[in-house]
This record gives C-alpha cells, structure tokens and sequence, in this order.
C-alpha cells in the first residue's frame, strides 16, 4: 500500500537526520530526481529540520536577533513545504490522468497530497514520543503518559494510512476524482503582503 511506502521513506529521512541532529547539516537525497521516492523523502526532510527549528525558537534565552532570523528560516521552510506537496499532487494527477471519472464520482475534502503532508508529520510526532518513552532519565509516571500518547498517534498512523490508501483506490477506479488548488500563501508575495509592497517603493 501507499501509505506503507511512504511512511518507511519518512522514516528513512528522519533515521538519516538525527544520525547528526543539526539543522545546519548538509542535505542529500539518494533518490533519483524522477521518482516518487525524491519528493516523499525531500518532503520529509523538510519537515523534520522545521520541528527542530520549532523547538529551538521556543527556547526562552535565545537572542532576538537569532529568533527573527529563525522565523524568517521556518517562513521559507513552510513555503518549500507547501510546494512539496503540490509536486507531490502532481504526481498523482499524472497517475491517474487516464483514469475514466464515474458519473457520481465525489471529490475528497483535501488532496492525496496533504494527507501524506499529515502522514509525514504523524512520523515525526511517533519519533519523538518513542524517544520519550524511551528516556532513562524521566519518571515512570512521564514514561506512562508518553506510552499512553504513543498508542493513540499508533492508532492515528493506522487510521491515516487507511484513509490515505483507500482514497487512492478510489481515485483509480474512478470512484472519486482529484481537484487541486495552489496553496496561494501571501505572506512570501510582494504584491500580496501588503508590509512586502509597501517597501518595495
């Protein structure tokens, strides 16, 4: 299944990350540049140096000057995120562009895409709770909490890949056909930002 694939090559990226842990380290992709494997394991990358840089910024004693240039770093990492995922759809359009759409087909709440966007997260977030429960130094009542946490984004991981997988199966017998609308952001466009338009004068 899909979600299955996908899920290994998240956590493949995330393995690979925290072999260092350094945002700044160099980034490399051992997927060839035409597969799906190149945009699900650069998707996730992405992702994992943005948590991390989520968690430094939300450290109390960081200097100011430090923290805007991580925002402005964490601005252009949810920019990269979100053009991610549209190549991500595209994939997916192209997939199934030959597919014969039935006449009652329905469209889904998001795109393929976005729900691996989740998914990806999801991997992030099951990660880090197994650190947790896996922790010698926390108390046994944080270790319990963390196993109970674990469980539940477990179950959410088997929810997701089911829900992930079962739409693709209906995109592909026609079930249900894909729409995809770009992201949009303003915030990164001179001409949409008003801040951004007011300095270009």
């Amino acid at each position: 299944m899909f979600s299955n694939f996908a899920f290994g090559i998240f956590q493949e990226s995330i393995d690979t990350y925290h072999i260092k842990d350094d945002v700044y380290q160099a980034f490399s992709n051992p997927y060839p540049k035409d597969k799906i494997e190149h945009l699900l394991y650069r998707k996730n990358w992405i992702d994992t140096v943005q948590w991390h840089y989520e968690d430094i910024i939300r450290d109390p004693a960081i200097d100011p000057v430090d923290a805007l240039d991580l925002k402005r770093k964490i601005d252009a990492s949810n920019q990269d995120r979100t053009d991610l995922v549209e190549y991500i759809d595209s994939y997916f359009l192209q997939k199934y562009q030959s597919v014969q759409v039935k006449e009652n087909a329905t469209i889904n709440t998001e795109s393929p895409a976005w729900a691996i966007d989740r998914l990806s997260i999801l991997a992030l977030k099951i990660y880090h709770m197994q650190e947790e429960v896996n922790r010698t130094d926390a108390s046994a009542e944080h270790i319990q909490k963390c196993s109970d946490k674990l469980a539940v984004l477990l179950e959410q991981k088997k929810d997701l890949s089911t829900a992930i997988d079962q739409l693709l199966a209906d995109i592909e017998a026609g079930n249900k056909y894909m729409k995809v609308y770009k992201q949009m952001k303003m915030y990164n466009d001179e001409e949409l930002n008003p801040i951004l338009r007011g300095q270009k004068g």
